[in-house]
């Protein structure tokens, strides 16, 4: 198994424009249940500390091999995603590892 998690911090000029833009990144990518072969779990969490360093958005994927991953990458449901939020977030931090290795 491998795990894909994604954070970013959401574009806006107010916290009530940043929450709105995190909320729609988490239904978009929610969305992708059961859509995507290889996709085994999918969360996604919107900060609750509002610390200043904090990422506004957690997106924790499981796959079922790191073949699955790539798939993921170039699916176009995911791609479909990619587009729509495209332009709402002023950071990206991405770790994916492989489990049991």
């Amino acid at each position: 198994m491998i795990k894909h998690i994604v954070m970013w911090r959401m574009a806006g000029t107010s916290p009530t424009a940043k929450a709105a833009n995190a909320e729609r990144v988490r239904a978009a990518f929610e969305g992708l249940r059961g859509r995507i072969p290889g996709l085994l779990h999918l969360e996604v969490g919107l900060d609750e500390s509002r610390i200043d360093d904090a990422c506004d958005v957690v997106l924790y994927t499981e796959f079922d091999s790191p073949a699955a991953l790539d798939a993921y990458r170039d699916h176009p449901e995911h791609g479909r995603v990619r587009a729509e939020l495209e332009g709402l977030r002023i950071s990206r931090h991405q770790v994916d590892y492989v489990v049991g290795a």
